[in-house]
């Protein structure tokens, strides 16, 4: 078997992951919790997200979830269980997932052989995740595949997905980033989400923000103006290697011309999404 390239893994995850994401940022996910009698849209992605594990609480979910303020999350479970179950709720994901990727990818796409190729690819590599000390991939290991093509594409990245973020928050562990400073420091690198957008969505304050800065500065990883230093800049590297090693079962085994095949593929399609307008212009970037 031809071994893999450098980072064909981390390649192959951030053209899928995304297009896992897109139901969390489509208004088909807030329209179908609401018919539940979900309004609120932090109490539907809690509950969508975590749905698979069943009716857990905040403890479960803050934990798994690693970088969320445990108030706000503390704020929505478990009461939201009250008002619509999980199975009910993993129903109505599973909707919004199918509207929001008829709607961003278009019929012709959804109906495609690429599309049905992209779907078998993805489902093959997710046959190498491996379900120790993975609690979201494993709880979504468990649900059955869609029948439909795009649905078990976006199942399959889900799986992708869950797998790599349940190994990335060993590697934070290590790392010593608690969930502030893990956010912080990836905003630095320029490929995380804006601070905006992060205490709109994560429930934390600026103030939480401005120390988590601080702590980082202390250990010399930023600088004064809140970029990387040379030291942030090798931990965020060894961070994501790190990651990558803990991540390689998928990939190794799809094989080194599946995940290059299926990276092509996954990038056309988030291409066709993020021209449709997926994901907010403001999502990404700024200090």
């Amino acid at each position: 078997m031809t071994p893999l390239p450098p980072r064909a893994g981390r390649r192959c995850h951030n053209a899928l992951n995304p297009l896992h994401s897109t139901v969390y940022f489509s208004p088909d996910l807030d329209r179908e919790l609401s018919r539940l009698g979900v309004a609120d849209a932090r109490a539907a992605y809690f509950a969508s997200r975590s749905a698979a594990m069943g009716a857990v609480g905040p403890g479960a979910v803050a934990a798994a979830f690693y970088n969320f303020n445990p108030e706000l999350v503390a704020r929505h479970l478990p009461a939201v269980w009250e008002t619509a179950d999980p199975e009910q709720v993993l129903a109505a994901r599973t909707r919004a997932a199918d509207t929001t990727l008829r709607r961003l990818l278009g019929e012709q796409v959804i109906e495609s052989k690429e599309l049905e190729e992209a779907a078998e690819l993805a489902l093959r590599a997710a046959e190498g995740c491996s379900r120790h000390a993975r609690p979201l991939y494993s709880a979504h290991a468990d649900l059955p595949v869609p029948g439909e093509p795009h649905l078990a594409l976006w199942h399959a990245a889900t799986l992708l997905r869950e797998h790599r973020g349940d190994a990335h928050l060993a590697a934070l562990l290590l790392a010593e980033l608690d969930p502030l400073e893990a956010l912080v420091s990836h905003t630095a690198t320029g490929k995380g989400m804006a601070p905006g957008w992060i205490l709109a969505t994560r429930g934390w304050r600026r103030e939480d923000w401005d120390a988590a800065r601080e702590r980082l500065l202390g250990r010399g990883l930023l600088d004064a103006d809140g970029s990387l230093t040379d030291a942030g800049t090798a931990l965020r590297t060894e961070l994501e290697e790190r990651t990558d090693l803990i991540d390689r079962g998928p990939y190794e085994h799809l094989g080194a011309d599946g995940v290059e095949r299926l990276t092509v593929l996954g990038r056309d399609l988030l291409m066709t999404a993020f021209a449709a307008g997926a994901f907010p212009p403001d999502l990404m970037g700024g200090a």
